[in-house]
């Protein structure tokens, strides 16, 4: 083979295959599934927990007038669940760090689960002027702050361990080989997460600050209500990613186009 034809065999020849990307989050761990068969656990103590199986119509007919309650508390702990998924989709970490903070999750949504429903019931009692059942009885408006603290550290302190599993997620990044948009990704999902723990402080503070006293009319609901404000993560999703695709398009555009093969040099 001459000279030429090595030089024009090298050009034509295909570039070496880049190597894999590493396989995250394609089988289900352990630790993963024990979490599911947890969180699976959890949602049936909201649906029976405490209640007994309806003897009458009369019963029957209270035990679904307690629907809309399980249903906002079952999706609310489902978010928690849905973050713990995608953060196990996407990275596939089964590491000590990631199965104790796993565990510290399961341990709280176990504990979460009554106070949640509890928040919730008394919500739609109040606003149906208890035609829905709360099912248990507030003896007096000094019991209320409580009850909005609890939730508050219940809901917190799940919102810093997931805050927590992303953030163990971003220091191992270059290990899992993060490319740029995964790597925004995770930045995005920790500043979400975050946005929890601060939300349930300021409702504890509110609790805390807010006179438990009839006086305070819908002021003493407050705590709860600054919850809503967390609606706002879904439009701060869609405005990242339009930013990331804004930002990816510009560097496309700017970029230098390859030059073809048959205008190089020989």
């Amino acid at each position: 083979m001459t000279e030429s034809t090595a030089s024009q065999h090298a050009m034509t020849a295909p570039a070496p295959a880049a190597p894999n990307p590493p396989e995250r989050g394609d089988k289900t761990t352990r630790i993963e599934a024990f979490v599911d068969a947890a969180f699976a656990f959890a949602l049936t103590l909201l649906a029976i927990g405490g209640d007994h199986i309806p003897t009458s119509v009369a019963e029957l007919e209270r035990a679904m007038r307690g629907v809309p309650a399980y249903a906002a508390s079952f999706m609310l702990v489902l978010k928690f669940w849905a973050g713990h998924t995608e953060w196990s989709r996407r990275y596939g970490l089964d590491d000590a760090v990631s199965r104790r903070l796993s565990l510290l999750l399961v341990f709280l949504v176990l504990i979460f689960v009554y106070p949640v429903r509890m928040v919730f019931a008394t919500l739609f009692s109040a606003m149906t002027g208890d035609w829905l059942p709360s099912n248990f009885s507030i003896s007096s408006l000094s019991e209320v702050p409580i009850l909005f603290i609890t939730f508050g550290v219940a809901f917190g302190s799940l919102g810093i361990v997931l805050w927590l599993l992303y953030r163990h997620a971003w220091q191992l990044r270059d290990a899992l080989g993060l490319n740029e948009s995964e790597r925004a990704a995770t930045l995005l999902n920790m500043r979400i997460w975050a946005m929890f723990p601060v939300v349930a402080a300021l409702s504890i503070l509110s609790a805390r600050l807010i006179p438990a006293r009839a006086s305070s009319g819908w002021w003493l609901g407050f705590p709860g209500f600054i919850y809503f404000s967390l609606n706002l993560i879904a439009p701060l999703r869609r405005w990242s990613a339009a930013r990331a695709r804004h930002t990816r398009r510009r560097t496309a555009s700017s970029s230098p186009a390859p030059t073809p093969a048959s205008a190089r040099p020989p």
